[in-house]
């Protein structure tokens, strides 16, 4: 071997070497603070691993699903949840590859979730359940709500994911990130890279809220935590994500689901309106409502106002 040809092995070597350690960095740091394991935690066996849960209160169901975002959990949800245990009995879940739910090694898609929310309905709720869902997990509950009728109650659908990009399914392009981002070291790091404090921390100031402001501490460390959450799994998800494998074409879905549905829309969320729009022209009964000065996470900027707005519809 010449030197040029040693040098270049020394040096990748090192990079590599480098990587795993600001790996075991990242996972370590984010989550130290271990704010998300607390006594309410249930689990259920599922057939592709353990899903984390919570159940609060007494009355009718309702299931809580959260967004496909990078750390996103049933924390998500929790300036709504306590307000409405007077009335309904409340299960809020992390889905498979996210928060405190397994994570295994796979390939994530929207049929998966389809089916996981479907079996947890039947095999934990057991009984009609209304769900309020956020953004691009909003068509698998549509094509489980069409699938299963009898399991389903209202919808409540908050900053729906763009029909158009629902249909996207995955290319040349888009398997080749998934498979990038799967790999073990450099896929890892790059991961690390969209799920660090900083990455988080700007979309909640770009993408999630209108008034950067309002934006607490504990928003970050929590999305933060769940990201990181299962060591260096927490990225195939995100990896079927970039690659498209979790799209739903659902315009069929849409026009055949009679379920009573309102969709909550941020209103400074871009093009909100027009998406909105787009599912009434397929589903005409739908209602909608506009919370304003709020961007992706109405629930979350503005809550007392989405309350108002869920307390009315249900």
């Amino acid at each position: 071997m010449n030197k040029k040809a040693a040098t270049a092995v020394i040096l990748t070597a090192s990079s590599i070497s480098a990587m795993h350690v600001m790996n075991r960095i990242h996972t370590s740091l984010g989550t130290v603070k271990n704010l998300l394991g607390n006594s309410e935690n249930r689990y259920y066996e599922w057939r592709f691993g353990k899903i984390r849960y919570q159940k609060k209160g007494s009355g009718t169901p309702l299931l809580f699903v959260h967004d496909l975002t990078v750390g996103s959990s049933n924390y998500e949800f929790h300036r709504l949840i306590n307000n409405l245990t007077d009335k309904h009995e409340i299960y809020s879940i992390d889905l498979l590859g996210y928060g405190l739910s397994d994570k295994p090694s796979m390939t994530y898609t929207g049929n998966i979730y389809e089916q996981l929310i479907s079996d947890f309905i039947k095999n934990v709720i057991g009984k009609k359940t209304s769900v309020i869902v956020t953004g691009e997990s909003v068509p698998f509950i549509i094509m489980s709500c069409h699938n299963n009728p009898e399991l389903y109650n209202k919808l409540i659908c908050i900053n729906p994911q763009n029909l158009y990009l629902q249909n996207q399914i995955p290319s040349k392009q888009t398997m080749l990130l998934k498979f990038f981002f799967e790999l073990p070291v450099v896929g890892t790091f790059t991961y690390h890279i969209f799920a660090n404090r900083y990455m988080i921390r700007k979309s909640f100031e770009e993408e999630y809220f209108c008034q950067p402001g309002e934006i607490k501490e504990k928003y970050i460390y929590n999305y933060l935590e769940a990201a990181h959450v299962g060591r260096y799994n927490a990225k195939f998800a995100f990896a079927s994500y970039l690659g498209k494998y979790m799209n739903m074409n659902i315009l069929h879905e849409l026009k055949e689901i009679d379920n009573s549905i309102l969709m909550i829309g941020g209103e400074k969320e871009k093009e909100i309106q027009t998406t909105i729009e787009n599912y009434k022209y397929y589903n005409p009964a739908i209602e909608d409502v506009y919370i304003p000065q709020t961007k992706h996470f109405p629930h979350l900027e503005s809550p007392d106002e989405v309350l108002r707005e869920i307390e009315m519809f249900l």
